[in-house]
């Protein structure tokens, strides 16, 4: 299963991409949970054990798992100058300026992880201070640094491997993201796209180095022809126009239709699959804060532009429009505000998708769950008590690499 292929949210899953929660959880602090974008500091061991069973039943389920970390670790075991490179890149896009501390680094990470994936994991974890055994009457900014000190912050958020980049059809979406923090975690992508046997050669939609913002929660695949992108705190509509462009550009893309879906800036609805996620061909579970009129966007190619069309019209309306069916909408909490608060804030609308009326979520959500069943939904719960203080649910936990057509 070479390449890529999502056209769908709902076609059979048969390969997914995940990252297992590692040790760069164990560098949240209180006082850094808001710059790393946490609100709680999850249990690492029991987060694992969690993440292990999520993987466990999509496997049970006919998918195959491959993880962020093994990829990137294949890429680099293969060439040492890709190797040396990439810890060159890392170190400037960690924020190392010195000269002194980007040799004291890189002698560090060539020396102490030479097995590939250990090393890749590092990246990940980041590095503390006291691990550099610095001669600090060498360097004033040693002797004013604490000892405890992060020199190089970690990626506790790469467990949500939907957002750094989002694969539409046969290419895929290289993302900016919105925060200094985790647009460092797109290296792993670049490498990834542009290195891995299985991956190199596949369209890219969107670059990590461009301008404005867009996160692969916003990015959803409505059908071959149609897509949908949220427009919300962490995706501009800059974004959705240049991979529009780019989209439109590719002659091997199906994609005639991208929807832009103007939602509330606000943390609980902080993406597009935060609001809504469809789990049959007719189903989807919504977030009921977005029950009214929405303003969507219909961007279609135009000559060598393309051309956007306002809609004012509630979801149910707009989505049978595109699905070309009549649509049930599943409220998170059944329609009880408190329930729907409560379960929303842990992603009861956040599924993942693996086969038409089945679908994986936190236990922890029970009405939401229960609703589910209610309207023939194959419900498959997993352990969620660590894994959603992350604010993330299923879908946000997975990238979806090959779906069947």
């Amino acid at each position: 299963m070479a390449g890529v292929n999502v056209k769908s949210e709902i076609k059979p899953l048969k390969k997914v991409l995940l990252h297992r929660p590692g040790k760069e959880l164990l560098n949240l602090t209180p006082n850094t949970l808001e710059e790393l974008l946490f609100d709680d500091i999850p249990f690492l061991k029991v987060a694992q054990e969690e993440h292990d069973g999520f993987a466990q039943a999509l496997r049970d389920n006919g998918v195959k798992v491959v993880y962020l970390e093994d990829l990137t670790a294949e890429v680099l075991a293969a060439d040492p100058e890709l190797r040396e490179k990439f810890l060159l890149q890392w170190i400037d896009e960690a924020g190392i300026k010195t000269e002194r501390y980007r040799k004291i680094i890189f002698d560090y990470m060539q020396e102490n992880y030479p097995d590939a994936k250990d090393f890749v994991l590092k990246t990940m974890e980041g590095i503390n201070l006291t691990e550099l055994h610095t001669d600090k009457s060498n360097s004033l900014v040693d002797l004013v640094s604490e000892a405890s000190k992060m020199v190089v912050a970690p990626m506790p958020n790469l467990y949500f491997t939907r957002d750094p980049f989002a694969m539409i059809g046969n290419g895929v979406s290289i993302n900016r993201m919105y925060s200094v923090t985790r647009n460092r975690e797109t290296i792993y992508g670049e490498y990834i796209f542009n290195y891995h046997p299985d991956f190199k050669g596949t369209p890219q939609y969107y670059s990590r180095y461009n301008t404005f913002h867009i996160e692969g929660g916003d990015i959803l695949n409505i059908n071959e022809h149609v897509l949908a992108i949220g427009i919300s705190q962490r995706t501009e509509p800059d974004a959705i126009d240049g991979i529009a462009h780019n989209i439109f550009n590719d002659p091997t893309s199906p994609v005639d239709t991208i929807l832009a879906f103007n939602i509330p800036n606000n943390r609980a609805m902080m993406h597009l699959d935060t609001v809504f996620t469809q789990i049959d061909v007719d189903k989807f579970t919504i977030h009921p804060g977005i029950m009214g009129p929405l303003s969507v966007f219909e961007i279609t190619p135009e000559g060598d532009g393309i051309k956007v069309h306002e809609i004012n019209a509630p979801l149910e309306q707009i989505l049978e429009k595109y699905i070309g069916m009549p649509v049930t909408l599943i409220p998170c909490g059944g329609g009880d505000r408190i329930a729907a608060e409560r379960e929303q804030w842990n992603d009861g609308s956040n599924t993942l998708c693996i086969a038409p009326g089945r679908v994986v979520v936190y236990e922890r959500n029970d009405v939401t769950n229960a609703v589910l069943r209610k309207n023939n939904i194959d419900v498959i719960e997993i352990p969620s008590a660590e894994l959603s203080r992350g604010r993330g649910g299923p879908r946000c936990m997975s990238m979806p690499v090959v779906r069947e057509d």
